[in-house]
């Protein structure tokens, strides 16, 4: 920021200190230009024709200057074929003006500048004009010139003064813009303070009032810890829990090895299962809470619902599985995830079920109040339901009402578990259309 500030004052301050001198250097030159065709104003005002032809002065110029040898004021008139006359000031030099050198064919109606180089040392600025004077035929070339030495030193002292000027202003505004920047940067100094004293005092938030400009970056960075600290105490959680899960099946096995139990092939059997289980189940829950911290995913239900049933067909082939509703609808869940409810919801339909199993996507329910920020998804089935005392008991890790068919106990759990780590929810009732059970998933609609 101090470089772009310095860069930019640099190149404005520049573009107008040349802007401005060009300026000043043509008023300077303007104004010496002015004196001079005041002076040959005034000699062709006095001038007049003798008898003899020649030009002469019937009232004498002002300016003492030209009565003064090599004062730097200097006026001379030449025509034809007559000698020119010249100021005293001139001395035995003479002006080689070029109205003369045209030899007639020049003439200036109006005033003509231009500088001359040709007094060694001393470069002049020469002003002319063409007259006819009355009384005779003659061009007459009336010229005054003036050492541009006076207008060259005045020319200087405005430069250096811009010069010095500008570098003083640049100076002031770059040590402003350096304050300013400084200035305006230190609430992030107070933020990085915070996080230090965040960091090293062990506290849970920044609660330093601060500045308007940083207070949502500092409301961010608290979501950002409390999310840490949520992710923390559900890793712990979660591996608190599985090791506890663990534990129990562990200590059997133990016991029977350390016992020679005669049936202890029986028991690993029975007992890894149940830890196959449990790691299956906090498998799941820890994929969906990573690929959930990842960001904000959008997933189209009907794909990955037509996925399933393009799986499920396959291992119930005497099954029948219809799928209806919206084919817009999106949601903020992984695809992987999306799947996996599904999954366990639609293959759990087509196993206790009847045979038919009908999934329905954001469903026209007007009995039931509806959230627009959430997709609704039936999953119906046309079994013998569960009663509605078990509906809860069911979402247990491992409980199963029909022990007679192969399973783990843990699909509605992790449907359960995966649904409110993104935000939504499962309820469980009696499906009006097909008698069996009517399980509604509710997951966060994407934006």
């Amino acid at each position: 920021m101090g470089l772009i500030a310095a860069g930019w004052i640099f190149v404005l301050l520049l573009g107008g200190g040349i802007a401005l001198e060009r300026t000043l250097t043509r008023q300077v030159e303007a104004n010496f230009d002015e004196q001079l065709d005041y002076i040959l104003t005034a000699m062709i005002a006095s001038a007049e024709i003798d008898p003899f032809g020649e030009v002469w002065f019937y009232r004498a110029l002002g300016d003492q200057r030209f009565l003064e040898p090599g004062s730097g004021l200097y006026w001379q008139i030449s025509g034809g074929d007559f000698e020119p006359i010249a100021s005293r000031s001139l001395w035995d030099r003479t002006m080689e003006l070029e109205g003369s050198r045209e030899k007639g064919e020049h003439f200036d109606a109006d005033v003509h500048f231009y500088n001359s180089a040709q007094f060694p040392g001393e470069p002049i600025r020469i002003a002319e004009r063409t007259v006819i004077l009355p009384g005779s035929e003659t061009r007459w070339t009336f010229a005054v010139a003036s050492a541009t030495e006076q207008m060259d030193a005045q020319i200087s002292r405005v430069r250096l003064i811009l010069i010095w000027s500008f570098v003083v202003l640049g100076l002031g505004l770059l040590v402003m813009a350096l304050l300013q920047i400084r200035y305006g940067l230190s609430p992030l100094r107070r933020v990085r303070a915070a996080i230090q004293n965040l960091r090293t005092t062990g506290a849970g938030r920044i609660t330093e009032p601060l500045p308007l400009e940083v207070q949502p970056l500092v409301d961010e960075l608290n979501a950002l810890i409390e999310h840490s600290e949520r992710q923390a105490e559900e890793a712990r959680r979660h591996a608190g829990n599985l090791a506890h899960a663990l534990k129990t099946p562990l200590t059997v096995l133990t016991n029977a090895a350390t016992a020679q139990d005669p049936k202890l092939s029986e028991a690993v059997f029975r007992e890894t299962r149940t830890m196959q289980r449990h790691v299956d189940h906090h498998l799941a829950r820890a994929r969906a809470v990573g690929r959930r911290a990842v960001g904000h995913a959008r997933t189209n239900v009907m794909a990955s619902a037509e996925a399933v049933r393009r799986a499920v067909e396959r291992l119930y082939p005497e099954g029948r599985l219809d799928i209806a509703g919206s084919r817009d609808a999106t949601v903020s869940m992984e695809r992987q995830d999306l799947d996996e409810l599904l999954g366990n919801l639609i293959e759990n339909a087509a196993k206790y079920g009847g045979g038919s199993v009908f999934v329905t996507i954001d469903p026209e329910d007007d009995d039931t109040p509806r959230d627009p920020k959430m997709c609704v998804i039936w999953v119906e089935d046309d079994g013998t339901g569960i009663p509605e005392a078990e509906r809860i008991r069911i979402f247990d890790r491992g409980v199963r009402l029909d022990t007679g068919k192969p399973g783990t106990g843990l699909g509605l759990a992790i449907v359960r578990d995966v649904a409110e780590i993104y935000g939504g929810n499962v309820t469980l009732r009696e499906s009006e259309d097909l008698g069996g059970l009517l399980v509604e998933l509710r997951l966060p609609r994407a934006e």
